[in-house]
């Protein structure tokens, strides 16, 4: 009968020991930074949206608007810029990588912007049915583009929480976890951009 008895105590011990460690966290952490890895792409995903409409929409514009070539051209330039700084879900506890990538595409849509203004000197333009489908989009991707951040900031703040606050802690330390980097706003984010016709 001890025999018996001590071997429903390990069962029981046992059990009770992968209950608690089930329910310690150890499985939250990597399941949060998936989440957030999966946000990022989003991002990348939406960004890379972005780019692939704007030769589109430049050679839209440069139809009406040839003497605007240095507009234009800083589009280009912007976009190329944009689209050569990556950064992948290993890079995401860099905060100088994630900076320079927002700052990329900052510029790039401080082009968009300076674009789009050139447009209201076209009459003609803004009435085009390709120019207004294409910034149409392009509107409807800077939305999707803010969602996708708001949602990989959300993912961000859930995963550093967890690793920062006990148990998650325990694990985090054990694991070797690392926080990961926030979209920050651009340095000039505050400033309401400027339109001059």
């Amino acid at each position: 009968m001890t025999a018996q008895v001590a071997r429903l105590r390990a069962f029981f011990l046992v059990s009770l020991l992968g209950l608690l460690l089930s329910a310690c966290g150890y499985n939250t952490i990597p399941t949060l930074e998936e989440q957030a890895r999966a946000r990022w792409s989003d991002v990348q995903n939406n960004y890379q949206r972005r780019a692939d409409l704007i030769p589109n929409l430049v050679a839209t514009v440069q139809g009406y608007a040839a003497q605007e070539k240095d507009v234009l051209t800083s589009v280009v330039e912007a976009r190329a810029k944009a689209t050569q700084i990556t950064v992948s879900a290993s890079d995401l506890s860099d905060p100088e990588k994630i900076r320079q990538f927002q700052e990329a595409q900052g510029q790039l849509s401080g082009a968009l912007g300076r674009l789009i203004a050139v447009s209201e000197n076209y009459p003609d333009l803004k009435s085009n049915q390709n120019f207004l489908a294409l910034q149409s989009q392009l509107e409807g991707t800077e939305n999707r583009i803010a969602v996708a951040r708001r949602d990989y900031i959300e993912a961000v703040r859930a995963y550093n929480t967890e690793i920062r606050t006990f148990p998650g802690v325990i694990w985090a330390k054990i694991r070797g976890a690392e926080p990961m980097a926030d979209f920050t706003a651009s340095d000039g984010a505050q400033t309401p951009p400027t339109v001059k016709f």
